[in-house]
C-alpha cells in the first residue's frame, strides 16, 4: 500500500483532498495508475463508527483518497488551521462522471436496488451522453461483503471494463467492500457514495439546497426517519461536542516559545 500524504488529521483520520475540485482531480490523476484504489468520504457518522469498528478503521487506512464530507469535518479542520470545503459524495458524482466521460473511463453502479441503478444510469447518460455505464449490480438484502456472493460481484466488476465503481451500500459496508475489492481487481477506483444514486434516480429526495447551505442536512434526514436516525445523530452530536471541546482547548492553550 502506498503511503498517503494528507492535509489534516481529524480524530486520527487523515484527509487528503481540500475540496470538490481537488477530490475529482485526485481521483482522475490516480486512475492513470493501473492499481485499484478506494476513496472514502469522511463525515461525523463515520468518525463515530471508526471508534468502535476495527474493520472499518482498516478499510479507511487502506483508502488512498479521503475527502471531507460534512460541515463538522470542515469546522474541525479550520480549528486546526486548515481550510477545507465540504465535498459530499452526492456532489462528487456529476463532476467525476463528466471527467470519466471525457477520458473514456467506464463507470459501474453497485448497491441500492436494480430499479434505482437503472434509473440512475439513465439519468447519468442523459447528463453525460458520452459516459459508458459498464454494468450495474444490486446485491440482495443483508448482503455480506465477506461472502462468496461478494467475491462473485467483485469478479463481475473486474471483468466489466469499469474504471470507476460507485458503491452505494452505506457505511461501513461500502468501505469494507471496497477494501476487499481493491486487492482482487486491477485498475478500478471504488467510491463509497451512500444514498447518492437514489438521489440521482429520484427514489429518495435529497435535502433542499437552502438547508444544506445552513448545515442542517442532518435535521432533514432525522425528520425523514426519526426512529432509525435520531439515535445515530445523538451519537454524532456527542462526538461533535467532544471534538469541538478538544480542538477549542488546544487553541486556547498558551503556546510554548
Amino acid at each position: 500500500m502506498r503511503a498517503r500524504t494528507g492535509l489534516v488529521e481529524i480524530d486520527g483520520q487523515l484527509i487528503t483532498a481540500r475540496n470538490l475540485a481537488e477530490s475529482v482531480h485526485s481521483i482522475m490523476q490516480r486512475l492513470a495508475d493501473t492499481r485499484s484504489f478506494s476513496v472514502c468520504t469522511l463525515n461525523l457518522d463515520h468518525l463515530v463508527k471508526l471508534r468502535t469498528n476495527q474493520a472499518f478503521r482498516d478499510a479507511y487506512a487502506k483508502a488512498e483518497i479521503v475527502i471531507p464530507d460534512g460541515f463538522p469535518i470542515v469546522a474541525f479542520a479550520r480549528m486546526k488551521g486548515v481550510q477545507l470545503e465540504r465535498a459530499a459524495g452526492s456532489d462528487l458524482i456529476a463532476p467525476l462522471c463528466r471527467e470519466a466521460a471525457a477520458s473514456g473511463y467506464p463507470v459501474y453502479l453497485f448497491g441500492s436496488t436494480l430499479d434505482t441503478l437503472c434509473a440512475a444510469g439513465r439519468a447519468l447518460r442523459r447528463s453525460f451522453p458520452d459516459l459508458e455505464i459498464a454494468g450495474a449490480y444490486a446485491p440482495p438484502h443483508h448482503f455480506d461483503v465477506a461472502s462468496r456472493e461478494a467475491d462473485e460481484a467483485i469478479r463481475i466488476i473486474g471483468q466489466s471494463g469499469a474504471r470507476i465503481c460507485l458503491v452505494a451500500l452505506g457505511a461501513p459496508g461500502q468501505e469494507l467492500f471496497a477494501a476487499r475489492a481493491v486487492d482482487a481487481v486491477e485498475g478500478v477506483a471504488f467510491l463509497g457514495i451512500g444514498a447518492s444514486l437514489d438521489f440521482i434516480a429520484g427514489t429518495q429526495t435529497r435535502c433542499p439546497v437552502i438547508l444544506r447551505k445552513l448545515n442542517l442536512e442532518w435535521a432533514w434526514r432525522a425528520a425523514s426517519d426519526p426512529r432509525r436516525l435520531v439515535p445515530r445523530y445523538a451519537a454524532c452530536a456527542a462526538l461533535f461536542a467532544q471534538l469541538y471541546a478538544r480542538y477549542a482547548w488546544r487553541n486556547l492553550r498558551p503556546r510554548k516559545i
